[in-house]
């Protein structure tokens, strides 16, 4: 009976050291998995915080592009009406006059509406601004940033989702390390082992997901 005993002691023993081994390794490397997501957490919101920055950059400059826009066509809208109206009183020098300070981008619009002949083409366009030639730059230069604003936001709301998915990552790691922990402090064998298997499941997990995640390492 008492060398029965021994060998249950000693069979016993055995699967407590092994379970302590196994949960000494879990907590090693759950301890610089949880670092390294709380590090890569740092790290996207560093790159969100960035992303925002370029939106809203970008975004000045596409209302300042949209300001100038909205004076130039303001511009072209004066000196056109005054034009019209010293060719209507056959004001001819005072026409040359405002014609030749149309701006660049407007007279290809003006020339292009005159040519359809509109005082006897009841289908021409009502004004050169209905003119496909009326192109202003400040406007596409506009719409240009505006949309690099909305990519860079774009970005920084994927970024904000990488940070988030790292947070996750560091509490299922601490998760990891709770269950480690408790199955070196239990005296019952089977309960050991299943704190220490559900917390191996819950690593594993966590690990194989995380190694999918982008990583950030740019200074």
């Amino acid at each position: 009976m008492r060398r029965g005993r021994d060998a249950d002691d000693v069979t016993s023993g055995g699967a407590r050291n092994w379970v302590e081994l196994v949960a000494t390794v879990l907590l090693a490397v759950a301890t610089v998995a949880t670092a390294w997501s709380g590090y890569q957490s740092t790290r996207w919101n560093g790159e969100q915080a960035k992303a925002g920055a370029r939106a809203n950059a970008l975004r000045i400059d596409s209302s300042k592009a949209a300001s100038l826009a909205n004076s130039q066509t303001e511009i072209d809208v004066a000196t056109f009406t005054q034009w019209v109206n010293a060719y209507a009183q056959d004001q001819t020098e005072l026409a040359d006059f405002y014609f030749r300070r149309f701006r660049e981008e407007f007279r290809p619009a003006v020339d292009a509406w005159v040519a359809t002949r509109p005082l006897q083409n009841p289908e021409a366009p009502l004004t050169p601004f209905a003119m496909p030639q009326y192109t202003v730059a400040a406007r596409a230069d506009a719409d240009r940033l505006d949309a690099a604003a909305e990519l860079s936001a774009a970005e920084a709301r994927r970024d904000i989702q990488r940070a988030s998915n790292y947070v996750l990552g560091v509490v299922l790691f601490a998760s990891a390390l709770f269950f480690a922990g408790m199955s070196t402090k239990l005296t019952s064998p089977r309960l050991r082992v299943v704190m220490l298997v559900i917390g191996c499941a819950v690593f594993v997990g966590t690990a194989l997901w995380i190694a999918t995640s982008p990583v950030s390492l740019s200074v």
